[in-house]
């Protein structure tokens, strides 16, 4: 089950309490949120020195928004146009991709 980011502001009102030397269940306690996320936040802070949310790994996207616009507006004014022909459109705009990154 995906759970919700919490806001900056929680995040900000746990660090302020363990700073003012409150223990992780007073924390809990007191802000309604589990002793292992305020356990998982002072954690961070301390390492990365922010309460911001921190930049998540993952593959970057095959294509910029940029390309993927223009694929989109090519293949809406040609609805019935084949891969093969949208990767040589593509082509023409210096962009190697491969049809079944497009499909």
């Amino acid at each position: 089950m995906k759970t919700k980011e919490l806001s900056k502001q929680l995040w900000d009102k746990v660090v302020e309490r363990h700073r003012s030397g409150e223990g992780y269940k007073k924390i809990s306690k007191a802000l309604n949120i589990p002793w292992s996320t305020v356990k998982s936040i002072i954690k961070k802070w301390k390492v990365y020195g922010t309460t911001q949310n921190l930049l998540r790994a993952g593959r970057p996207p095959k294509l910029s928004s940029r390309v993927r616009r223009a694929l989109v507006r090519e293949a809406s004014k040609r609805p019935m146009t084949t891969l093969k022909d949208l990767q040589r459109s593509m082509a023409e705009m210096e962009e190697t991709v491969h049809v079944s990154t497009i499909a």
